[in-house]
């Protein structure tokens, strides 16, 4: 009878955790937990790679699948797919408590529909597209057995030689704060549990964007001012729209690994914010403190970072090694574990995990959505709306060159991207056999437009980067023979991206030589931009009539580009990050601050803060963007001249007027600056902005309301206030808005 009372005790405990479904999933992990051993609950909080799909070093590690059938692993990612991650899930319900796996997978910027890298869908500024762009890929991924995606990415970025530029919403806190919150919500859709969401992850907790030189993995070292102020208003955004969990960084902040840093993890997010999600780290930073000099060996690497708050140690194994005896040391109290195992315990519940292991492993919902018609629509329809038309200016004609009519009767396509098709999902994006098929190359997207009687030239004219200009003489006669070259050139996918930090921004290889041979022809040349961030391409920009920036656009790239070349969709794509006009410039962006000696203009170099050989200004500002149409904004008017600090509103209100001849939409951009303040503040920042669409001839009226709240600024004590004073508000297309008057803000 002994040997057979665990057993039942063990039954009771099942029917008693797992039959509770009306309880909480707080009371049910608590329940969980007092029956679960430490190498249980240190088992929960151990990440490992599938060795297939890796997105980082993969380390040796032996039979996973024993030690998922033993509790040892309380997540895996890169396994995709409802088959493969059934046959695991299976082996974690062999486990003493049956305590079932997350399986996780970097969902960036889609799924199996692919969308324009995070970058690129920014310049759309609608963030109900991008909400939508999410709602579509977590879909996707939960048919195919996913719990959990890795972001969005909501780090502030300024500094473009920064290759995870491209997996954010660039340099401005504002927007990047209703961008993440958007994301969240798409992934999350009506609540975890329904099986077409997936668990959001806001990353990389916390100033990675910042890494010093743009370099990936660098240092970080900035005052808590600016931290607040700048770079954690996204994540604050993310956390209240309830994002499930969020991820460390690499770098450290200040001296001390974010990975480890208990003011960030413990005192800011789970104390002040009172955030309730799990911390996962990043992959092997828990065990790369060593390297950073910050902790002797992984055992001391896992007492730093569980005692800071993170609670799963991505792939470094630390966790998995050295808790149970830090515990058995008392180097660690048993309370942090069980917190930590706690807030991932809730997931699972919350997930639905315990009531069905295998609710996302749904092989004919996989079929559904491996090929969905509307999905890819959706895909179309972003990426055009995330095309920048940076110039188009008239021709000797009087004419501009875009739109260019599908009557053109030869169209020479010329550069190294237009067949390709991978290239188009950019990096960061799920693969898949069949994409090769699949995708729409810009060639195809063209070809399917143009009139049936044009014809098409084509010539790839050099690789993307190389010295190699032996296709420069076909190039050069194939640009002779047509009326109008169209020119794709840019970066290779794999070139913006983690680990793809670039000292140079101009055009790679011999692609900007191959763009000036062929503009010696006198042919009228439309140039496509394809990257993931801001590049250089000054003598383009001097000299190329038409310049649209197409990014990496995803599956429906081509499809999306041609709509904007042939002028079935206006352009109104809008920059979220300012384009430098060469590296010494960097980091360069709209809301800096004023300087004792601000220059007057362009042209003043005389003891003032500027450089001698160059412009102030970018080439391109923040939030600029063309149309095919014109745009006047006019008659700034505001609803009183103060507003006051207690319950105040202040409306602003302009007339926008489409003068052009083109039907288009344009982004009005509101812009505010203090004047006079207890710490310097930015020269402008971005606090509202609408888009809307106007027939041509057509004018409508914008407005936007100001409260205190939104000026509120943090001070030298790190604390959010508002003070009374003097402000200037800004309304415009851009950043460079020159529309403005003045207010007050009263006690």
């Amino acid at each position: 009878m002994k040997k057979f009372l665990p057993l039942l005790i063990l039954s009771l405990i099942c029917l008693s955790v797992f039959g509770q479904k009306k309880s909480s999933p707080a009371l049910r992990a608590d329940m969980l937990i007092r029956q679960m051993t430490l190498d249980e609950k240190i088992g929960q909080l151990n990440q490992y790679t599938s060795d297939r799909n890796a997105t980082g070093k993969i380390t040796a590690d032996g039979d996973k699948a024993n030690q998922v059938r033993q509790g040892k692993v309380g997540s895996m990612l890169n396994v995709v797919g409802a088959e493969e991650t059934r046959k695991l899930q299976e082996l974690a319900m062999q486990s003493r408590l049956k305590i079932p796996m997350i399986f996780g997978l970097d969902v960036i910027h889609g799924f199996r529909t692919t969308f324009p890298v995070p970058l690129a869908e920014t310049a759309t500024w609608d963030v109900a597209l991008m909400e939508k762009s999410a709602r579509i890929a977590a879909t996707e991924a939960a048919a195919y057995g996913i719990h959990w995606t890795f972001a969005p990415m909501v780090d502030v970025a300024r500094d473009p030689r920064w290759g995870r530029v491209m997996e954010g919403a660039g340099e401005d806190t504002y927007l990047g704060s209703l961008v993440a919150k958007a994301r969240v919500n798409g992934f999350q859709g009506n609540g975890l549990g329904n099986t077409d969401a997936v668990m959001a992850c806001a990353k990389h907790f916390a100033a990675y964007g910042a890494a010093v030189g743009g370099r990936d993995y660098n240092s970080v070292d900035m005052s808590l001012r600016q931290l607040n102020e700048t770079y954690l208003p996204p994540f604050k955004a993310a956390a209240e729209a309830n994002v499930a969990t969020f991820m460390n960084s690499f770098n450290d902040i200040n001296g001390i690994p974010a990975t480890a840093n208990k003011y960030i993890q413990r005192d800011l997010l789970k104390n002040q914010w009172n955030y309730k999600g799990f911390v996962v780290s990043d992959w092997g930073s828990i065990g790369e403190m060593v390297a950073h000099g910050y902790a002797k060996n992984g055992y001391e690497a896992a007492m730093k970072a569980i005692i800071a708050g993170s609670d799963m140690d991505m792939e470094s194994r630390c966790y998995r090694d050295h808790l149970k005896q830090l515990v058995l040391d008392k180097k660690v109290d048993i309370s942090i574990i069980n917190d930590a195992v706690k807030r991932i315990l809730i997931k699972k519940f919350e997930l639905g995990l315990f009531e069905d292991p295998y609710r996302f492993c749904n092989i004919e919902r996989e079929k559904q959505q491996t090929d969905n018609v509307a999905n890819r629509e959706v895909a179309r329809e972003i990426g055009k709306k995330s095309i920048v038309l940076l110039k188009n200016e008239k021709l000797s004609n009087g004419k501009t060159l875009l739109p260019l009519s599908k009557q053109t009767k030869r169209v020479a396509l010329i550069g190294p991207l237009f067949k390709a098709t991978t290239a188009n999902h950019g990096f960061w994006s799920v693969a898949f056999p069949d994409d090769t098929a699949r995708i729409v190359s810009q060639y195809q997207g063209i070809k399917n437009q143009l009139d049936k009687n044009s014809e098409i030239l084509y010539s790839k004219g050099c690789n993307i980067n190389d010295t190699d200009t032996s296709g420069f003489e076909a190039a050069i006669a194939t640009a002779k023979a047509a009326d109008v070259v169209i020119l794709s050139l840019g970066e290779a996918a794999d070139m913006s991206g983690e680990a793809k930090s670039r000292s140079s921004l101009q055009l790679p290889g011999v692609q900007e030589e191959l763009m000036k041979e062929i503009y010696k022809t006198g042919k009228p040349i439309v140039l496509l931009l394809n990257t993931g961030r801001p590049l250089i391409f000054n003598w383009a920009a001097d000299n190329i009539p038409a310049i649209l920036y197409t990014w990496w656009l995803g599956t429906e790239a081509g499809n999306s580009i041609a709509d904007v070349v042939f002028g079935d969709y206006n352009p109104a794509g809008k920059l979220p990050m300012s384009f430098p006009r060469t590296e010494g410039q960097i980091p360069i962006y709209y809301n800096h601050y004023s300087t004792g000696r601000p220059a007057k203009d362009e042209n003043d170099k005389n003891y003032v803060s500027a450089y001698i050989d160059l412009q102030n200004s970018p080439r391109f500002p923040f939030g600029y963007g063309l149309s095919y149409t014109k745009f006047n904004i006019s008659n700034l008017k505001l609803s009183a001249n103060e507003l006051a600090i207690n319950g105040g509103k202040l409306t602003v209100t302009v007339d926008v007027e489409n003068a052009g001849d083109y039907d288009g939409e344009e982004v009005v951009q509101l812009y505010v600056r203090d004047l006079f303040g207890c710490v310097v503040r930015p020269v402008k920042e971005l606090k509202g902005f609408k888009k809307l669409f106007l027939k041509k001839g057509e004018t409508q009226s914008v407005s936007f309301t100001l409260t205190a709240t939104d000026l509120k600024f943090y001070n030298d004590e790190v604390k959010l206030i508002n003070e009374a004073g003097d402000y200037e508000l800004f309304v415009g297309n851009s950043s460079d808005a020159h529309l403005k008057t003045k207010c007050k803000l009263t006690l």
